[in-house]
Formats: C-alpha cells, structure tokens, sequence
C-alpha cells in the first residue's frame, strides 16, 4: 500500500508539473500576442485629409493652350513584381478548378527588387514625358529591403518637380509567418517638367475594422494644381483605389468623394486629368484577354456612367492588344494569367486625349504603363 500510494503521488506530481509548465506557455504566447496586437495599435494612425504637400525642385514653366503635352502613369508595385513573383494575398482559380494562391510578402532579393526598380524607372525615362504618376513606390520598407525608390525616381527625373504622399505606412507585420511583411512607407509621387503651385493629399474613406486596418493602405489622392498661361488651372489627380474590398462598399465611398472633386472644380471653370491604378476594370476588358484562369473575384467594372457629369475614360487605342496589369497568385505566362486593364485616365470635358498602354512584359511590375497625349483647349 505504502508503494502505490508513494507511486500514485509521484504521478500526480509529473502530471502538476506538466500543467505548470504548459500553462506558462500558454500564458507567455497570450502576453506576445497581446503585447503585438497592443503595439499594432499604439503605431496605427491615420494620415489627416487635406494634408499640404510640400513641391520639391519646382518649375517656372507654365502649360499653354493647343500644345501636346504627355502624362503616365505607373505602378511599379514597390519593385517585387518581376514575371514569375506571386504575392501571399493573391489568390485565384484555373478553369479547370484548380485553386491558387501567391506565396511572398517581399521581394526575392534586395538585388532584384533594384533590378525591377530600376527597370520600371527606364521605360518612363524611355518616353520622355511631361509629367509622371508613380504608385506603389517605397520610401523605407523591409518588403524592399530599404531601398528608397522614391528618391531613385526623383534622381532620374532631376528636372522635374516632384510631390510625394504617403499611403502606406505600417508598424512591423509578422504575417506572413514564413516572410513577414515588416513596416512599410510608400506612396505616391507625382512628377512634371511644369510649375505645380500647389499639391494637396486627400484621405480616401477606408476599412477600418480590426486587423484590416493594420494592413490595408492608407489609401488616398494627391491633387496638383497646374497653373495654366490662360489663368486657368489643370489639375493633375494621382489615385490609387482600394483593392480585396469585397462587394466594393469601399470604393463606392472613394468614387463619390472623387466625384465631388470633380465636380466642383468643372464648376470654377478648371480642367481635370485624373489617372492611375483604380483597382477597376475601366475599359471593358474584364474577359478581353486570353487566359487559363478564371475572373479573379476582385476585378469590379467602372465606366462613363459612374463618373461626375463632363468627364469620361480615355480608352487606350491599343486597349484589346495590351492589358495594364495581371494577377498574382501565379507566375505571369501570356495567354495562362489573368490580365485586365486597371490603370488609365480620366479628363474632364474640353482636353483632347488619346492613351496608349505600354507593353512591358510585366517584367518588372504586375502593371504595365500608361501614357496619356492631351491638349487644352
């Protein structure tokens, strides 16, 4: 009896032991977790509307009346996005059923995110144009490995005046857990060989539910004031829309704003080129191009009809050649990815436009470029 009960108390003294130290780990996972989630939330912020940006390098010229002037626009998906990247948040379907899904957070190396950077910075200063659009350029971020390709661009583009806002500026995300994320701050810029007089940073409505909004970006358009020889103005809008806005509740609120925009600029008597990535199929080509993949549940439909009265798309000439961007979820393969066209312009009643998309292979982005060849009235 003395040794069963010597036994008995032994067992139960392994089994205390092994709940003390499981239930210290359990207790040390719940502090990390809620210690993340705790500075996730002392970081978050969101950037005030009407934020004043500053024009760096600023021209004297100003535009003129019955001249050909030429703008593009570029995302250059912060240098990850050679042909064969694919991006964990991507995810898709073959025709045949077959689920996929992207898998990297980061750029393959420091050396090909340069490489992609550098690439997506030569096919502008291939056109040589007037004024330029940039989306998806990081100034710091882990995704590419510190690489300030906001300043790359404005040392290429050293004539040019130059106004960058801020969307995306985020605390250290370790998700995925294979290839954290990490902090990020990236934007937009804008460019012109022409006098800006003044640049304004306008707040996007975004999702703000939990755990969304740590990593959706801060999503806004940067308005620059282009001072006309007429006394007019043209404004020049960089956007970039929301994206994984499932049912496209979101990007309804951000059309409306951009809407109201419009429109109370076309009644002060001023001209409006907008343009960009809008995250919208905006020319017609949801099924447009060849593909072994099925319609990505993202790609939603803008056109003429969703826009402030006096302005339209300018469709590209070449639109059923050249798509602007493709998805992620699997390496690019013409004729396999899914390609739509999301990147383009709107203008306002008056400017005389053409587009033409740019085939880049999607070598160094999931976008292709866009240039625009406008004339005032």
């Amino acid at each position: 009896m003395g040794r069963a009960s010597k036994t008995g108390s032994g067992k139960k003294k392994v089994w205390k032991r092994v709940g003390i130290f499981f239930g210290g780990v359990l207790l040390v996972l719940i502090l990390l977790v809620g210690g993340y989630v705790a500075y996730m939330q002392f970081q978050y912020y969101r950037i005030e509307d009407n934020q004043v940006i500053v024009t760096e390098n600023n021209r004297e010229e100003t535009l003129g009346s019955g001249t050909s002037y030429t703008l593009m626009t570029y995302n250059i998906g912060f240098g990850a996005y050679s042909d064969d990247y694919t991006f964990f948040m991507d995810t898709g379907e073959m025709k045949d059923g077959t689920k996929t899904a992207g898998t990297s957070a980061r750029g393959k190396s420091r050396e090909e995110v340069l490489a992609n950077t550098e690439g997506s910075i030569g096919l502008l200063e291939g056109e040589d144009p007037d004024f330029i659009f940039v989306q998806e350029a990081d100034e710091k971020a882990d995704r590419s490995y510190g690489i300030n390709q906001v300043e790359l661009l404005k040392e290429t583009f050293s004539d040019y005046a130059s106004a960058f806002a801020c969307n995306f500026h985020s605390a250290y995300l370790f998700y995925p857990f294979h290839e954290p994320h990490g902090a990020v701050r990236a934007g937009m810029l804008t460019l012109g060989k022409y006098q800006i007089s003044e640049s304004v940073r306008r707040q996007f409505p975004v999702d703000n539910s939990f755990i969304t909004k740590f990593t959706d970006l801060d999503r806004c358009f940067m308005v620059s004031r282009v001072p006309l020889e007429n006394g007019k103005e043209l404004l020049l809008v960089n956007l970039h829309l929301s994206a994984y806005d499932e049912g496209g509740k979101i990007r309804a609120k951000q059309l409306a704003l951009l809407n109201q925009v419009f429109e109370e600029e076309r009644e002060k008597g001023n001209y409006v080129i907008a343009g960009g990535d809008f995250n919208h199929d905006i020319a017609d080509s949801i099924e447009s191009f060849p593909t072994g993949q099925k319609v990505p549940g993202w790609v939603f439909e803008l056109d003429d009809s969703q826009l402030a009265d006096g302005y339209h798309f300018v469709k590209a000439d070449n639109a059923a050649e050249v798509p602007t961007c493709r998805g992620a979820d699997i390496p690019y393969e013409k004729g396999v990815t899914y390609t739509v066209i999301v990147d383009g312009f709107i203008v306002s009643d008056g400017i005389t436009a053409r587009a033409e998309n740019l085939d880049g292979g999607f070598r160094y982005s999931d976008h292709n470029p866009v240039k625009l060849t406008f004339v005032l009235p």
